[in-house]
């Protein structure tokens, strides 16, 4: 089956892929990396829509440091969160979260925002920047908006980004001292989507806990975050698996995907307590 667009245009700054976002009259769709939006297109998922080729633009790609924490560009790509010294000393959760994502040739392609407007539930890094507290920053013509992460992801495939806008980055706090960052998941195959993810971070002031491919979004396990912030791990699981409302389909039914999800819990924690994290 053959792709159906109703148009292509690259984009020569932010500025212009916004103006042409907003003469598409709702039509138009962000074209950055293409290992999302391409496939949609080819499997008719998606039709009859203006492709705004925002894949050039330098001024959203890279890393940068700030004081309290990390910018990444929404055009950073996989491969280049994977192994940039920046994050890999002070997000060490994103590069982990790499390792499990498909193949070369996809991370080599797939940049950081599209993953994050795309909104897969069963994805990796939704799931990771909701378990680092980061802030997502998205641009229209009336100007940028900063959402914080808890905010951001709202229902299957949805997003708090507005009709006309584009997801420009994201900030992240830096790893404070001590602080140690796991991602575990169960796939079938290497490459595949994961059954069920677990992305678990230790700081001083207590565990952020994300949880992936149980929902039509990932998950905050907050009751699961005061069990283990008082060091029970069998209450976490026990208020994780709760928490979840996990779906069946043809690769897991909803009961093995929850008790998935405390399985790699108990894996995580013990990795973050023994110090291998």
């Amino acid at each position: 089956m053959k792709a159906s667009a109703g148009g292509y245009a690259r984009a020569s700054s932010l500025r212009n892929a916004l103006e042409m976002l907003a003469a598409s009259d709702g039509n138009g769709r962000v074209l950055a990396g293409g290992q999302s939006l391409v496939a949609a297109l080819n499997l008719r998922l998606s039709a009859g829509d203006v492709l705004i080729d925002i894949s050039r633009l330098s001024e959203l790609s890279g890393v940068t440091e700030t004081q309290d924490g990390l910018r990444i560009g929404a055009l950073t790509s996989h491969a280049e969160i994977g192994c940039n010294p920046l994050i890999r000393q002070s997000a060490p959760l994103l590069s982990q979260a790499v390792e499990f994502i498909a193949h070369a040739a996809i991370r080599n392609r797939g940049t950081i925002g599209g993953a994050l407007a795309h909104a897969d539930p069963a994805a990796e890094f939704p799931a990771c920047v909701l378990a680092l507290g980061a802030t997502l920053h998205v641009e229209g013509l009336n100007g940028s908006r900063d959402i914080p992460v808890e905010d951001f992801f709202q229902d299957i495939f949805e997003t708090a980004i507005e009709e006309g806008e584009i997801l420009t980055g994201l900030s992240v706090p830096k790893a404070e001292p001590g602080e140690k960052q796991v991602i575990v998941e169960v796939a079938r195959r290497s490459g595949d989507y994961a059954l069920a993810g677990v992305c678990l971070v230790k700081r001083a002031d207590g565990h952020r806990l994300s949880l992936f491919s149980v929902g039509p979004k990932p998950i905050l396990a907050e009751g699961a975050m005061v069990a283990l912030d008082q060091g029970n791990i069998d209450g976490a699981v026990q208020a994780l698996q709760a928490e979840i409302d996990p779906p069946s389909d043809t690769q897991a039914s909803a009961a093995y995907r929850r008790h998935l999800a405390g399985v790699l819990l108990r894996r995580a924690a013990a990795r973050i307590e023994g110090g291998n994290a």
